[in-house]
């Protein structure tokens, strides 16, 4: 993926191309966990599952850098900078999980294509990035659909505000989600994708490790039900090393905003998910909201194509 994507004949696409398309992949991979999540999350502790997920995708990782670029030393000045991110990412796992014991599959992506508009605040703060004015009624139109979903397309529930526990506490952790683009962005020194990707999952593993050893310890890993070990599996590999790699990668050739703009394709991948899956698809207003955040995408798209950046 280094140094840009093939588009045939010989010729590259540009950073910016390059960088939407790793999202794509990103969406595709990160939507898979929340239909799982909420299959396994009522299974074993969020800490216990996320500790093990970021060991597993950092081994991943580490073999990729290696045969890669390599591991050196100067690519881990200021150490504290993949504790910063470990801990926001190893944050955004431990309260999605904490959140899928309650919260709806479809709800809950429907709460993950709020983070563009976190993004594009951080953005501003961290990195002072500007926002266009067609990025920003993206932003709304991306928010409002977000909303028409979380609600099931109740008025009645979005006046009184009757968002469930689960939905609040996803949606602390998609905060901190939100936070970790620009920062990435920010604390990059030049590293290749695979050597950052390495380091943040170690430095969260670290973290989850010593807050969550009392939970690892409880755990009883042997009677686990399976769903678990495929919901470990599948967020281990895709979910967190694939997609950490892409995110990584993309950040560095999009702005913030642009870069959470594929978030907006989650709830559409969730309800293929669960489709799949055999659990149903939801309830049909709920499409309303979907076709609003496909709006927003196609906006934020459509921007980037005019030069604004």
């Amino acid at each position: 993926m280094a140094g840009g994507m093939s588009a045939g004949r010989g010729e590259t696409l540009s950073p910016a191309a390059s960088g939407h398309l790793a999202m794509l992949g990103f969406s595709a991979c990160i939507s898979g966990s929340i239909p799982l999540g909420t299959m396994a999350a009522n299974l074993i502790d969020p800490a216990a599952l996320t500790a093990m997920r970021l060991l597993g995708a950092a081994a991943i990782m580490a073999a990729a850098a290696a045969a890669g670029p390599g591991l050196k030393r100067v690519q881990f000045a200021a150490p504290w900078r993949y504790l910063v991110l470990g801990g926001l990412m190893a944050a955004y796992f431990v309260l999605m999980f904490e959140g899928l014991k309650t919260a709806p599959a479809v709800s809950a992506g429907a709460l993950f294509t709020l983070t563009p508009l976190m993004a594009a605040g951080f953005g501003w703060l961290v990195m002072a990035q500007a926002t266009t004015g067609r990025m920003g009624l993206a932003l709304a139109v991306g928010a409002a659909g977000a909303l028409w979903v979380i609600f099931r397309g109740d008025p009645a529930a979005l006046l009184a505000a009757e968002m469930g526990r689960g939905e609040a506490i996803y949606l602390a952790g998609c905060l901190a989600h939100a936070l970790f683009i620009p920062l990435a962005r920010r604390f990059n020194r030049g590293e290749p994708p695979e050597v950052v990707t390495f380091g943040f999952l170690s430095g969260g593993a670290a973290l989850l490790l010593v807050w969550g050893w009392p939970a690892i310890a409880a755990t009883d890993w042997r009677g686990l039900p399976a769903i678990v070990w495929i919901t470990l599996a599948y967020i281990t590999v895709l979910a967190s090393a694939v997609s950490f790699f892409l995110l990584q990668y993309a950040t560095m050739r999009l702005p913030a905003a642009k870069v959470m703009a594929y978030s907006y394709l989650t709830p559409l991948w969730v309800i293929l998910w669960e489709v799949a899956l055999g659990r149903g698809g939801p309830p049909v207003p709920t499409f309303g909201g979907v076709a609003l955040t496909l709006c927003a995408l196609a906006l934020l798209l459509k921007d980037e194509e005019r030069g604004a950046r």
